[in-house]
């Protein structure tokens, strides 16, 4: 079995974790992180990557080229979140109501660690393409379509792309996979519910929108409960209902917000299919109409099955089966890695972030990456890449 953590990443392991750190204390948004990619251009410049700038806005690709053999692209993502950080570490963001509160911090150190080994022992052959990831926290657009729009894999084809995130609550040391479906599809859907405005104290003359707006809110659950088959995943969640702001009021409108996520693509179109058949029939029994618009998210992100099983058995080797976690439930979070899924096969992976006395749960203000993940999760990056684009046979990994 393979040592968990290479000696090459273990000494490099401290200034890697000072840079995710430094990362963390100086957040950038979506499309903002003009810092971040200068940062991560001159390191990898300096290991002497080819490195192109500004794919995608602030997107950075990186190209090391050792003999003849396939192409891999692996991922890390660079923005933070719009968030208040309550942390008192040294680190704890200088950024007031930015934070990097979904370690992003943490998949670009771990990504830089990995490079700098692979370019130091270049233990392979074939093209090796390490893209930095603009925006995928979805704020101001998704950056893998952007990337994408822009010709990425025109640009820089593979063959197979990978990329991880690091997951509270599974302990440090254990990676985990699912083949398939893994990840929701999510769009955000607004329902603009027009009635006849009036005084509270005679409803008669009016019709109340919030009376209807409550009542869709209640219908709309039933979309999951009783059109979305059982052995389905589907959720439908009014994440605000906005309407007046006096008591003896009754408003012209009100307004739900949904965050509405499937698992596969025919149950994401009869969610919208239902939603606006209920909005619509919802407000005309109460003699309103109803405005819905549309916001296409991310699809369903699809692991390639053969290649997850190969990254899983890869684990299997590295850190032993006890270690592994090879069917991970599916998880309705989303992710924009799925837009590069659809067009070149692929696995996406967990990284335990540890799950003991402090830890919580990404995009929560006291979130913060587990410096002790950033060495296994590198040197896992660094066997996947030496597997896939094998020295002394380049299609090793097919009969594994």
């Amino acid at each position: 079995m393979y040592s968990p953590i290479l000696p090459g990443i273990q000494h490099i392991a401290d200034e890697m974790i000072s840079l995710r750190r430094q990362l963390h204390a100086h957040p950038e948004l979506g499309f903002e992180e003009f810092n971040t990619s200068r940062l991560v251009s001159e390191k990898l410049q300096a290991w002497g990557y080819e490195v192109h700038h500004g794919i995608g806005g602030t997107g950075v690709v990186a190209t090391l080229r050792c003999g003849k053999g396939p192409s891999i692209g692996l991922r890390a993502d660079m923005d933070a979140l719009p968030i208040q950080e309550t942390g008192t570490q040294p680190w704890a963001s200088r950024i007031d109501g930015k934070m990097h509160a979904c370690g992003h911090d943490g998949h670009t150190a771990i990504l830089l660690a990995a490079a700098c080994e692979l370019a130091r022992s270049r233990r392979f052959s074939g093209t090796l393409h390490l893209f930095f990831q603009p925006a995928e926290e979805g704020h101001g657009g998704s950056g893998a379509k952007r990337m994408l729009d822009e010709g990425l894999f025109q640009r820089f084809p593979c063959d197979a792309i990978f990329a991880l995130h690091n997951m509270p609550g599974i302990p440090l040391g254990k990676l985990g996979f699912r083949a398939g479906a893994f990840m929701a599809s999510t769009d955000t859907i607004t329902i603009r519910v027009h009635g006849t405005g009036g005084h509270g104290a005679w409803p008669q003359r009016a019709i109340d929108p919030v009376v209807v707006a409550a009542s869709l809110v209640m219908a709309l659950q039933t979309i999951v409960s009783r059109n979305v088959s059982p052995l389905d995943t589907a959720v439908v969640t009014v994440g605000a209902l906005l309407a007046g702001d006096a008591a003896n009021v009754i408003p012209a409108s009100a307004e739900l917000r949904l965050t509405v996520r499937a698992l596969k693509a025919e149950v994401r179109e009869l969610l919208h299919l239902r939603i606006r058949q209920l909005a619509e029939q919802q407000a005309a029994a109460y003699g309103a109409h109803a405005d819905i618009t549309f916001e296409h998210g991310y699809p369903v992100l699809i692991n390639d099955d053969i290649i997850t099983h190969q990254a899983s058995l890869l684990a299997r080797e590295c850190l032993g089966a006890v270690n592994v976690l090879e069917d991970l439930p599916p998880l309705t979070g989303s992710e924009d890695f799925a837009y590069w899924l659809e067009q070149v096969p692929g696995c996406y992976f967990i990284v335990g972030n540890g799950d003991g006395e402090g830890s919580c749960m990404v995009h929560n203000p006291g979130y913060d990456f587990n410096d002790e993940a950033l060495p296994l999760a590198a040197s896992f990056w660094v066997h996947l890449v030496e597997y896939w684009l094998a020295k002394d046979d380049v299609a090793a990994h097919t009969s594994r």
